[in-house]
């Protein structure tokens, strides 16, 4: 008669391990964070230095770079221009539309144009002609200040309010042969001649490095050339700026945009070296970001590795006491490896806090506008804990690989 199946043995398949959840797994990673918290923290420290050094290397350079690139721009590095080549008989004329005509190609932003008046300008009647030898009088767009990337040193700039007036703006060089510093407020405006008419002096621009025609100019407004100076409202030079990724495609296509009968009599200047400058600066910084990032994840995932190793050898007696009271190798191998992530994770979010006020603080104090790289922070998060899988996978098997009587005979 068989036994009663209360008092059946029970199957090898009744002592299967319990399945732990990724909770479980979790909290007996947490395990060895919480007792060892100088431990766990000494060991997020490597990685942390890893990553707040990539987050610095890059953003400082960064933050440089742009405050280096603002001042390039600002110099007008997607800047052209386009005029009649010299010495042509008769000689070329743009069409008085010709700043409206560049405007129409796609990548171009915005154009603006001047034009010889050949008029002559001098301080006072009385003054020496010669004095003014080098000083063009330009008929001037309303808008020509954003074609050049030109500001205002002191008064203001034409507009559609002054331009039809006899009123000047005066560039940087040819303010100071003139005599004009500056434009004190509340003190009578001073007046140059023109020909045979006095024009009031209501701005002085600021020196324009890429433009140094302008510098040495008088700017009447369009309006007031035609009536006072006889102009005939052909352009001789157009400014304008483009995307730069577009700036050679507009160089090529501009000559038969302003002039379609004969291209090749309007030259174009060359997008200036500060454009290439630029381009430059900003390959050189690309290799140099990703030289020292490589260079700063290596070193905190050898830093981690080492630390796992260690910790594995240190707790051979508490592998073998969970083993002893029945955990399986993969228990084993998920505690260890989800604690090297966790130490990864933390030295990673740690470690990019760190860098980031890194950079915020030196930027700061260099007058740069701070640029904390998103993708770089990212990156470190995702490289710390893709360091703490690999420099964990090793500790974990071999601590998995340990029988109960191999770890607990461990001195």
């Amino acid at each position: 008669m068989s036994a009663p199946s209360s008092h059946r043995r029970a199957r090898p398949d009744d002592r299967r391990p319990v399945r732990l959840s990724p909770g479980d797994v979790l909290r007996l990673g947490l395990i060895g964070v919480r007792i060892r918290k100088l431990r766990a923290a000494l060991s997020a420290l490597g990685i942390s230095i890893g990553i707040a050094t990539m987050i610095v290397v890059t953003g400082i350079p960064a933050s440089s770079q742009k405050s280096l690139l603002e001042q390039l721009t600002a110099l007008g590095t997607n800047m052209l221009q386009a005029q009649p080549q010299p010495h042509q008989d008769p000689p070329v004329q743009l069409p008085e539309s010709a700043d409206a005509m560049a405007r129409r190609i796609g990548p171009v932003r915005t154009a603006s144009a001047v034009a010889n008046t050949h008029q002559r300008v001098r301080r006072t009647d009385r003054s020496d002609p010669s004095d003014s030898v080098g000083i063009s009088v330009l008929a001037a767009r309303d808008g020509l200040l954003s074609a050049i990337n030109g500001s205002v040193h002191a008064g203001r700039f034409l507009t559609p309010a002054t331009d039809r007036f006899p009123t000047v703006v005066l560039g940087y060089q040819a303010a100071t042969w003139l005599g004009f510093r500056q434009l004190p407020p509340g003190q009578p405006q001073p007046q140059v001649l023109i020909g045979q008419r006095l024009f009031t002096v209501i701005g002085i621009l600021d020196p324009m490095p890429l433009t140094p025609d302008l510098e040495q100019s008088v700017m009447v407004g369009w309006p007031a050339a035609t009536r006072y100076l006889h102009f005939d409202g052909h352009p001789t030079v157009v400014y304008l700026k483009a995307r730069e990724d577009a700036l050679e495609d507009v160089r090529a296509v501009l000559p038969a945009t302003l002039y379609p009968q004969l291209p090749g009599l309007i030259q174009v200047s060359r997008p200036s070296d500060a454009l290439a400058a630029k381009r430059a600066s900003e390959q050189t910084f690309s290799g140099l970001f990703l030289g020292l990032a490589g260079v700063a994840l290596l070193v905190g995932g050898i830093g981690v590795a080492n630390t796992m190793i260690i910790s594995v050898l240190e707790r051979r007696r508490e592998i073998g006491l969970r083993r002893a009271l029945g955990a399986a190798r993969g228990q084993i191998r998920g505690q260890f490896l989800t604690e090297a992530v966790l130490l990864s994770g933390l030295g990673g979010l740690v470690g990019a806090a760190i860098g980031a006020l890194g950079v915020l603080g030196y930027a700061t104090s260099q007058g740069w506008p701070p640029v904390i790289p998103a993708a770089s922070v990212a990156e470190g998060i995702g490289g710390a804990l893709l360091v703490g899988v690999v420099a964990g996978v090793y500790p974990s098997v071999r601590a998995a690989r340990l029988t109960p009587t191999e770890a607990l005979a461990a001195t």
